[in-house]
């Protein structure tokens, strides 16, 4: 499946009218990015292992991380990955739900989730006490 950037860019911008916008709003200094592949950087920091993919990416301090002294700092980072979403679709609808969920995603590690209690959530899981 071939995407233009414009394209891409469009159907982020649905995807973020779709989830639940008391999270959208929440977002403060966040800059939502996206580029085709991860550079070198963002795949040694998010510890990719061979033969696995990244699909999109948080890069700054969770909210549960941020302390008085937090002020001054240069926008976090959400970068979807173009190329690598496209490798695992098959069709426009699951392109826009991949992009839809690895964004859900992506925002929860704003919000200081980390990948255990994303994937709880997503399994319908209730909140650990």
């Amino acid at each position: 499946m071939e995407l233009s950037d414009d394209e891409f860019d469009r159907l982020i911008s649905r995807a973020m009218d779709e989830l639940p916008q008391e999270y959208i709003k929440g977002l403060h200094n966040v800059a939502i990015l996206y580029a085709d592949d991860p550079d070198e950087y963002q795949i040694q920091k998010s510890g990719l292992r061979e033969g696995n993919i990244l699909l999109g990416l948080y890069e700054g301090i969770p909210l549960t991380k941020r302390g008085g002294n937090y002020t001054f700092v240069l926008p976090d980072k959400i970068t979807l990955f173009k190329n690598s979403i496209l490798m695992i679709v098959r069709n426009p609808a699951e392109l826009f739900e991949q992009i839809k969920r690895t964004l859900w995603h992506e925002i929860a590690h704003y919000y200081g989730l980390d990948h255990e209690r994303i994937h709880a959530l997503e399994r319908g899981e209730a909140p650990a006490e």
